[in-house]
């Protein structure tokens, strides 16, 4: 910009003020952090997210045997009251997106419940049985060893 100084009456070249603003460079170094920061937190996400699930359908495996155990000490068996299934019905929980159902042993002396996962919790199962054995029957990939462990629930990658 130029004015004119009417005191020395020349002109003066006044220094042209930056324009507020990204550059190009900068803009493209801000979105290259944060696709690599995404890149790192999506999956850390979704895994924490899954654990949730497992959770939780853990956590309702745990107490239908409970439920069921009480069921036994007030009727000395786990059937309905028709006898022909477990005392408590088969159902899903969307919450966790495991399906329960129960299978009923022994004329009513035994029982194990299987949850089956489906959704974000597909290719999960566990049982839990009368006695208290818990396992897990299937794992999704990358979240067990070749051969599942027979006396625990799987909860994390990689065992």
């Amino acid at each position: 910009m130029h004015y004119i100084d009417t005191t020395r009456r020349h002109i003066v070249l006044r220094p042209r003020t930056a324009h507020a603003g990204f550059t190009l460079i900068e803009l493209m170094i801000a979105l290259g952090i944060i696709a690599i920061l995404a890149g790192v937190a999506v999956p850390q996400y979704r895994e924490y997210a899954t654990r949730s699930r497992l959770a939780h359908g853990i956590g309702t495996l745990k107490e239908l045997r409970a439920r069921m155990e009480q069921r036994y000490a007030d009727n000395r068996t786990y059937a309905n009251a028709g006898g022909n299934g477990c005392a408590i019905a088969d159902f899903t929980d969307p919450e966790s997106g495991f399906a329960f159902t129960c299978v009923l042993a022994g004329a009513g002396q035994a029982f194990t419940w299987t949850a089956t996962g489906s959704g974000r919790t597909a290719g999960f199962g566990y049982t839990v049985d009368e006695a208290g054995v818990e396992s897990t029957t299937a794992a999704a990939a990358g979240w067990t060893s070749a051969t599942l462990p027979v006396n625990r629930f799987v909860l994390r990658k990689g065992g």
